[in-house]
């Protein structure tokens, strides 16, 4: 899930809802009066601006995050076991699995409501198995124009293709009622699933949230245009307010089911096993409101944290070394009772050149020179070290820790800052200083200038200024355009940016979502780079087919081997979060995959040290 690439930070939290805590000058926030009787509000903050919370509209990791905590998918990932665990979720067991992989049942639990909405006429509104179908036929509907669209359609549910071909070539508009071979709700609470190929790790796309959440077509069919601000869902919360790009408000959803924590955490695990003892047999959701606020600059964020009026915080880059020097909690921060939680994420920041630029792009050996040229000056260590403050370790290949394919051992060209080759490459390969300036042309003679996308953001300022430098190094220049990110993302779908910087993190344990970035068909969606290469086209399906083991974990490595040697990526690094957290706060872990936690956590009043 693509998000920004910065250390994760957030935003200065209003006040005037909520607990209002009162800042001991050595000591935590003490919780006093709520916003009304009892009412324990969450208050946590996003880095960069939300675009909506309809499913079918939505790839950004702030706007699942949301979804995820107000739709529900038939499964989900077990809060707090490692290695992870995929469980039932509105699904009443986990799948039958034909054993070629192609035909997955799934039964649902009767007596699941969505929350209230004026879309079903003052009656509850059982989920039934029909949701699941109508929630993943949108992401074909044309209308929507969904960047998930050939993500959905890989998955290879048979005859979905056809019918958003027809939707495509015809004047109709979608056609929901024509079935769906590969879709169907075989009864009121049975869901089946029919492939064209095996998919032995489907069971994880099903327990994303964010993504797989079931939708009700008279939420959808009344609310129209406006559906991105009216999430209706069977999850623990509902929205009830939004200022956009600003803040978000989540209430506890009075139709959710009973629902009692019982996280499995792994035996050995003993922060897992405490937090399990703590809240083992609770009522889920344990808050009853959730207010995230929204900035892009990390000072607030942090001040706001420092003054209590953030329960959680993701440590932004520049205050790492005072708040956990060494890697341990800072003295003065640990007198005052907070926690600090460091997670090697599964993420990975990079930056793309644009296969289809006439400078950057090509599969001509020039251009793939250039590219590993690009690659071999980022002086990676250099940035780790000064921008993220030591919070990350140098990406060797495109798939980050913690997911499968990915290997501790594996060294390639991809992590090497090396100038000496760089200059070396671009001298054979005609990329030579033809005037004498210490700047590089083209072989025709045009000064060799790259254009960069970037904002105008503290982080973004710096990384820029370190690129600049480092390019430099090896005699090329860098030109800068800023915007807003959310309008680079958009052109870079578009294919218009010819360098761009971003992060993405892991939705599931498996490291083909990485591999995604390569993939052609995904040109336009996650494949940034628009890299189009047969070869690794076919090695993308048979990972997709093969169940895990020695043979795809090969694959894996022939996919690595093949991003590193035409290089349309720079994976970058692989991040630390250091999280810290307020005593108040009981049960926080952090996710290494989906974003739906707020219903695992408590807040609990404390005394002033």
């Amino acid at each position: 899930m693509i998000q920004r690439r910065g250390m994760v930070s957030g935003a200065l939290a209003t006040t005037a809802l909520g607990w209002d805590w009162a800042l001991a000058a050595d000591g935590p926030p003490a919780g006093s009066a709520a916003a009304g009787a009892g009412v324990k509000t969450l208050r946590v903050s996003f880095p960069t601006a939300e675009t909506g919370f309809d499913p079918a509209q939505t790839s950004d990791v702030y706007s699942r995050a949301v979804i995820a905590h107000i739709l529900e998918a038939p499964y989900r990932y077990d809060h707090l076991a490692r290695p992870v665990k995929v469980r039932p979720n509105t699904a009443a067991a986990l799948p039958e699995v034909s054993a070629d992989f192609k035909v997955w049942t799934i039964r649902l639990r009767p007596g699941i409501f969505f929350q209230d909405d004026p879309a079903f006429g003052g009656r509850p509104r059982e989920l039934t198995a029909a949701d699941y179908v109508y929630a993943i036929k949108r992401f074909v509907d044309p209308s929507y124009k969904s960047s998930s669209a050939t993500e959905v359609l890989e998955h290879g549910f048979i005859g979905l293709a056809e019918r958003r071909r027809e939707a495509l070539d015809g004047k109709k508009p979608f056609d929901y009622d024509a079935p769906v071979e590969g879709l169907q709700a075989l009864d009121r609470y049975t869901l089946q699933l029919r492939l064209q190929a095996p998919r032995p790790r489907l069971l994880e796309v099903m327990a994303n949230n964010g993504q797989m959440g079931a939708v009700a077509r008279e939420v959808v069919e009344r609310y129209r245009d406006d559906i991105m601000a009216h999430p209706v869902g069977t999850g623990p919360f509902r929205l009830v307010s939004w200022r956009r790009g600003s803040r978000m408000v989540l209430e506890r959803n009075p139709a959710y089911r009973e629902r009692l924590y019982d996280e499995e955490p792994a035996a050995a695990d003993a922060g897992g096993q405490a937090i399990l003892a703590r809240l083992k047999g609770r009522r889920i959701p344990m808050v009853d409101r959730v207010e995230i606020s929204v900035i892009e600059e990390s000072q607030p964020n942090w001040l706001a944290f420092l003054n209590g009026e953030l329960d959680q915080i993701s440590v932004p880059g520049e205050f790492v070394t005072r708040a956990a020097p060494g890697g341990k909690l800072a003295p003065n921060l640990a007198k005052r009772g907070l926690q600090l939680t460091r997670t090697l994420n599964a993420d990975n920041v990079f930056f793309f050149l644009n296969m289809e630029d006439p400078l950057v792009g090509g599969m001509e050996a020039p251009q793939v020179a250039l590219r590993r040229a690009i690659s071999l000056a980022i002086n990676v260590p250099r940035l780790i070290d000064k921008l993220y403050r030591g919070q990350g370790i140098p990406a060797q290949s495109p798939i980050p820790p913690n997911v499968s394919g990915y290997d501790p051992g594996f060294k390639s060209e991809m992590g090497d800052h090396d100038p000496a080759r760089a200059r070396a490459l671009l001298e054979i390969y005609g990329w030579r200083d033809q005037n004498g300036d210490g700047f590089r042309e083209t072989r025709d003679g045009q000064p060799l200038v790259l254009t960069m996308a970037t904002q105008t953001d503290q982080f973004s300022r710096g990384f820029d200024e370190m690129m600049q430098k480092d390019l430099a190094a090896v005699g090329i220049r860098v030109r800068l355009v800023a915007n807003q990110w959310s309008e680079n993302l958009k052109a870079a779908r578009a294919g218009r940016l010819q360098m761009w910087m971003l992060g993405g993190n892991a939705v599931s344990p498996d490291g083909l979502d990485f591999v995604t970035r390569y993939f052609s068909p995904q040109a336009g969606m996650a494949n940034f780079a628009r890299f189009k290469l047969p070869s690794f086209d076919r090695v993308y399906e048979q990972l997709q087919r093969l169940p895990d083991g020695p043979e795809r974990l090969a694959l894996f490595r022939e996919a690595k081997l093949m991003a590193i040697t035409y290089m349309p990526y720079k994976s970058l690094l692989h991040r630390i979060a250091n999280d810290l957290t307020w005593p108040q706060l009981v049960g926080y872990r952090r996710p290494l995959f989906w974003r739906d936690w707020y219903q695992f956590v408590d807040l609990q009043p404390v005394e002033r040290a």
